[in-house]
């Protein structure tokens, strides 16, 4: 028995490793920082650029669905090796790109990139998640943590190199490399629990919330449940990815100096992380119910600040309200894995969180609509009064959510 615990306890190994993979593909979602050499050198507007955010979590979901494919058939391995070798194929297409529509922009970032870290999310998060069947709201919250923080870490390391000798271009290769070296060694490390390893066992989840079976994937489209939280959480990662995808941009609308709106879209990916990983903790203490109606009127609080910081142009509201939306950000993907486990069992997680994380392409379309809003208005008071009328919605369907 000592034997056997002794290998269970390599888990927080591979969730060191699942988390510094997880840090490495969230470098998507820099992309207020990363976005800013492409509209100087090649003069791509607004919502031309936002358009590619919205294309990269468009095959961002594709991936995951082809991971858990992937996964299924061949293994974690082959899947993290492809993930690699399509997002570095991503970055450094991109930074070849020279004179071009910006067609090939989406087809390199959007494609490529969103595909291959899309595919790396969903297999880390299933091969990982295995070794925790105890703590599942704090496996996701930690793995969600490496994601959302790549935004400070990456985006600012970027943002350095962009201003150093290397350029935009060179930048761009060296993050390709690292992700692809990244996820083919997390690919060779990592395991799957076999049949020989004992791990804690779950608290037993036979509450008002939960369900008792395992759901295939047709069973679980099939369930009210399912497209009730789907639409929820998508209203709530929109104001997210609305504001991930501006970020820089409306600090500076709120007369923030340049290197203050920089440090906020890290500040905003901190505040991400601490969200995942907090919500995590929270469900595993209070349950899934109750902790997605926390994280919709946090949101909800966080849209409202924001507006109020916009229609006032108050710096310190802004940043205050970036915080938040970091935070009730960083709460939709937890909630997101943590109850379709919950809900759909565990037996088909990797196939039943693909299809969940089609959240964040809705969430992202609206991100494209706030910012068509935006380019229209020259202002951000409509498109928050928009994001803010969603989360509403949000709740209204939340507290409808049933098992059935």
């Amino acid at each position: 028995m000592d034997k056997v615990n002794q290998k269970s306890s390599i888990r927080w190994t591979y969730m060191v490793i699942g988390v510094i993979a997880m840090l490495f593909a969230g470098v998507l979602y820099a992309w207020s920082i990363l976005k800013s050499p492409l509209s100087t050198e090649f003069g791509w507007g607004v919502s031309e650029l936002a358009l590619n955010f919205t294309l990269a979590m468009t095959f961002f979901c594709i991936g995951g669905l082809l991971g858990a494919q992937i996964f299924k058939r061949l293994g974690h391995r082959v899947a993290l090796i492809a993930a690699g070798v399509l997002s570095a194929a991503g970055f450094i297409l991109t930074a070849i790109l020279n004179n071009v529509s910006i067609v090939l922009l989406y087809i390199t970032y959007g494609v490529l990139a969103g595909t291959g870290i899309g595919i790396a999310y969903n297999v880390v998060i299933a091969t990982v998640g295995a070794w925790f069947p105890d703590k599942k709201g704090l496996s996701s919250g930690c793995l969600m943590m490496g994601f959302g923080a790549s935004a400070l870490v990456l985006g600012n390391a970027a943002d350095a190199m962009f201003k150093s000798t290397l350029g935009w271009r060179m930048t761009y290769v060296i993050l390709g490399v690292a992700i692809l070296a990244v996820l083919v060694l997390a690919g060779i490390i990592l395991k799957v629990p076999g049949a020989d390893i004992s791990l804690p066992k779950a608290k037993s989840t036979k509450t008002a919330d939960a369900e008792a079976k395992d759901f295939t994937s047709k069973q679980m489209l099939c369930r009210p449940s399912f497209w009730m939280a789907f639409l929820c959480i998508s209203f709530l990662a929109a104001v997210g990815n609305s504001v991930i995808s501006f970020a820089k941009d409306l600090a500076l609308s709120v007369n923030a100096p340049e290197a203050l709106a920089v440090s906020l879209v890290g500040i905003l990916s901190v505040c991400n992380g601490l969200g995942r990983i907090a919500t995590g903790a929270v469900f595993d203490v209070i349950g899934c119910r109750r902790t997605m109606i926390l994280a919709n009127v946090f949101t909800i609080v966080a849209a409202g600040v924001t507006l109020i910081a916009v229609s006032a142009n108050s710096l310190v509201l802004c940043i205050v309200g970036v915080c938040l939306t970091g935070m009730s950000y960083g709460a939709c993907p937890t909630v997101m894995t943590a109850f379709t486990s919950t809900y759909y069992g565990m037996k088909h997680l990797s196939n039943n969180v693909a299809f969940m994380t089609f959240t964040v392409m809705v969430g992202s379309f609206v991100a494209t609509a706030a910012n068509k809003v935006l380019e229209a208005t020259g202002g951000y008071t409509d498109a928050f009064l928009m994001l803010l009328a969603l989360t509403v919605v949000a709740l209204i369907l939340n507290l409808f959510i049933r098992k059935a």
